[in-house]
């Protein structure tokens, strides 16, 4: 079975992932996708982030009705710092027989040997880019997947990705200033928001 995993912090989730997810499930033949909030990120450091068991239960709510997607709370309940290679190595533990595919941006994949232990991430996934027209140069892209190949034995598949305007931070602010999100993120997911409050104080 082909399973992908999209990460992201989801503070909140909203519409925009999961067009991602749908997405690459299309264009890779992917059978389902695990949705993976990030626990405590290295690359948010200073920056505040909605406590982790709250962002794993709106990523639940988002993703109530869809059978191919799943919700997986490894990395919310990891204490220290999350490291992508580790999700992996549990994942790969958890579904023994599946492929998986980390679904990233571009954006991210030029930035991929920073990550902690890049050999290991590259040998336990295919990483599965989704490049919008205006993320990053062509010419750049394909350099850096020669680059990563060469160096890493990396196995990376790039397909299209719809360009989405929505993102969290303008969700949070549209919460800020009493803006309406309604369609911004799923029903459940607006409703939750509104009942716990989230928010309004930033």
């Amino acid at each position: 079975m082909k399973t992908g995993i999209l990460g992201g912090t989801f503070d909140p989730i909203h519409t925009g992932h999961l067009i991602l997810a749908e997405e690459a499930m299309d264009a890779a033949g992917l059978s389902r996708v695990i949705l993976l909030p990030t626990g405590t990120s290295y690359f948010k450091d200073g920056q505040h982030v909605t406590d982790a068991k709250t962002r794993y239960e709106m990523t639940c709510l988002a993703a109530e009705g869809n059978p191919r997607l799943l919700v997986s709370d490894i990395e919310t309940n990891r204490p220290g710092n999350t490291y992508t290679v580790d999700s992996l190595r549990c994942l790969h533990e958890e579904y023994p027989a599946d492929e998986l595919y980390y679904i990233v941006g571009a954006d991210t994949l030029v930035q991929m040997d920073l990550w902690k232990d890049p050999e290991d991430v590259f040998r336990l996934c295919t990483v599965l880019v989704q490049v919008r027209r205006d993320e990053v140069p062509e010419e750049v892209l394909q350099k850096r997947i020669a680059q990563l190949k060469d160096r890493y034995g990396a196995n990376i598949l790039v397909i299209p990705a719809r360009s989405v305007e929505i993102s969290s931070t303008d969700i949070r602010k549209r919460v800020a200033r009493g803006d309406s999100i309604r369609y911004l993120v799923p029903d459940a997911v607006r409703l939750d928001i509104e009942s716990r409050g989230l928010y309004r104080d930033r």
